[in-house]
């Protein structure tokens, strides 16, 4: 413990920056896991039979870094490139390292992550391997936490270890609760834990409680540690204004003080004990609609059933589709996958943090295709999930219903109006917004192929069907649905909006006027070949139509595809103001959207 400790002060003083006292509070805690309860293969630290460990307290970092490297993985003198921007060993973990599953450092996700890693390894793998998530006591003041808490309590995963050090100080002043560990223990055992208090500092008690858990059944474990922050560390320890702060000058004379601690040098030669090899072989690659589309042009379905149509078929050929949802299965269509086999549905309740932070935990290793689905208004809940995720690297798809004022009389609260924006500044984030049941079911095979964060729009209206059934649909490609040889603005229109394209152009012909219509398919990545050759084709006129905000939606995209070309000028119409309850077609025509409002747009900017 005290090597752990001065790997942490070492490190930390080299970078001139760190936590070494929130380190220290968890030197026994990470100990014992390491190199006496956790099972795994130190050169395959994500074999997929291995134990998880999520450090959600991400600032806590070089002393992960420290057990790795002591237990074999990499030589302890690459600890002192600590936040060095040539290294992996960034100040809060990421998975650049190869034994690091997901970012930590946004405080209070790890539990989300770390119930959807044990989730999988109860229902689907059936495997042995064990999950230990370790957070600190401020951290456990976050919302998250406590969903995470409901979820693990209401599926009674015996298999996940929370642990909270109770260091008592946070960065500022002392944590709510400081060190009344009794508090912790009852408000733990009311959302259906086995809450163990122990003396964090103490390896006899550690070990016991680690036992415990392991021997429990039909209930998930917290070990509430009371530890004192800068433990061992002589007129720091306990003491308020030494959060992430390196040791400075103090650094050598802690050292020699934690040197004559050591009792155990040598920690690297402790056995290991190996996992049990029962996790199954999965493959996700190759996920394949069981069976193509299959509607008549004409008829309507709105995109949110065709998704659900579409899951089911993923389900059907593939056993590691699964499905999550906030307690809208109902009304995302989700509940589709139940028809199929209802053990692969995760009922997240209303809890978007959580459910986003379980699919991202539930993706991890690749053991599933993931897709989690809400009203899209809501995913702005899960924003700082779905910006860790990207940092994680993870392999998830969300999927969101209701997009709009084309929802009608729910009002706004129910509109999601910035989804598209914020899909869009996540970076490598893959964003559809299919128009119709085929592209839907199209849009949906492809997310679960393509890495990364997918964001699937997908709308409550019912609409037409446009495209063939046969129709072949790809990322960044998009498809013109109206052309002639004389057209005189170009109209980008996608969900709602492109049947309200069609309508206004079906009006400007009777005018004398055509005008070419463009169905998007992705807006990230924008098929900027398609819109700029189109667009000159027209005059350089575009046209954007958008059931979302003007800031970062449609418009903002096409604008960025032209922004190197001359002569092209570009209109948006979007929702502009804060929108109310009505009936969709008056609101589409109230806000601007609709295709009255494309007709005069159109009239209007042929003559700029």
């Amino acid at each position: 413990m005290s090597l752990f400790r001065i790997h942490s002060v070492r490190m930390t003083t080299a970078s001139k920056s760190g936590h070494p006292t929130s380190c220290s509070s968890m030197a026994e805690i990470i100990s014992v896991l390491f190199f006496k309860v956790m099972k795994y293969k130190v050169a395959e630290p994500k074999a997929a039979s291995n134990d998880r460990f999520i450090l959600s307290k991400g600032h806590a970092a070089p002393i992960l870094y420290a057990a790795w490297a002591e237990a074999g993985l990499f030589p302890a003198s690459d600890l002192l490139n600590l936040r060095k921007i040539n290294s992996d060993l960034e100040g809060h973990p990421t998975p650049r390292l190869n034994f690091i599953d997901v970012a930590t450092g946004s405080l209070g996700q790890g539990l989300s992550v770390a119930c959807g890693m044990a989730y999988v390894a109860k229902h689907f793998d059936n495997a042995s391997y064990r999950t230990y998530c370790l957070m600190g006591d401020g951290e456990s003041m976050e919302g998250n936490i406590w969903e995470a808490l409901n979820f693990a309590g209401f599926y009674k995963l015996d298999n996940l270890v929370a642990i909270i050090d109770a260091n008592r100080l946070g960065q500022s002043e002392p944590a709510p609760l400081q060190h009344d560990m009794e508090t912790y223990k009852k408000r733990l055992q009311s959302f259906g834990f086995n809450a163990i208090v122990v003396d964090g500092h103490d390896v006899e008690e550690l070990c016991k409680a680690f036992y415990e858990a392991e021997t429990t059944k039909g209930m998930p474990t917290c070990i509430i540690a009371k530890t004192f922050k800068g433990k061992d560390f002589p007129d720091i320890e306990n003491v308020l204004n030494w959060h992430g702060k390196a040791l400075g000058d103090k650094t050598d004379a802690m050292i020699s003080h934690l040197e004559g601690l050591l009792k155990n040098p040598g920690a690297e030669n402790l056995p290991i004990s190996a996992p049990v090899n029962d996790a199954p072989v999965v493959d996700i690659s190759g996920v394949a609609l069981s069976a193509p589309p299959s509607y008549a042009k004409g008829q309507t379905l709105a995109t949110r059933e065709a998704y659900g149509n579409a899951l089911a078929k993923l389900a059907t050929s593939h056993s590691r589709v699964v499905a999550l949802d906030g307690d809208m299965k109902n009304s995302t269509f989700s509940q589709s996958i139940l028809k199929v086999d209802p053990n692969r549905f995760i009922e997240c309740f209303i809890c978007e943090q959580n459910m986003i932070g379980v699919g991202i935990g539930v993706a991890c290793r690749d053991r599933t295709v993931a897709f989690a689905s809400t009203f899209a208004a809501f995913l702005t809940r899960a924003f700082d999930n779905l910006r860790m995720g990207v940092i994680s690297q993870t392999n998830l798809n969300v999927v969101g219903s209701h997009a709009g004022i084309s929802i009608g009389e729910d009002g706004p609260s129910q509109m999601a109006l910035e989804d598209l924006a914020m899909f869009q500044s996540l970076p490598g984030c893959t964003v559809f917004y299919p128009s119709d049941a085929v592209s839907t079911e199209r849009a949906t095979e492809l997310a679960a192929n393509t890495r990364g964060v997918c964001f699937i729009r997908v709308g409550r209206p019912v609409v037409p069907i446009v495209y063939e059934n046969s129709e072949q649909f790809q990322i960044g490609k998009a498809k013109v649905v109206r052309q002639s040889d004389s057209d005189k603005v170009l109209v980008i229109a996608a969900g709602i909006t492109l049947f309200e394209a069609l309508k206004a152009a079906d009006t400007l012909a009777a005018q004398g006027v055509n005008v070419r219509v463009l169905d998007p398919f992705t807006i990230k990545p924008i098929d900027v070949q398609a819109v700029q050759e189109n667009a000159a084709a027209c005059g350089g006129r575009i046209i954007t139509v958008e059931d979302h905000y003007p800031e970062g939606g449609l418009g903002d995209a096409v604008l960025a595809a032209v922004a190197t070309c001359r002569n092209v000028i570009v209109q948006k119409l979007a929702v502009n103001s804060v929108p109310r309850s009505g009936p969709p077609a008056k609101l589409l025509e109230m806000f601007g959207i609709s295709a009255n409002h494309i007709v005069r747009a159109c009239n209007d900017i042929q003559k700029l």
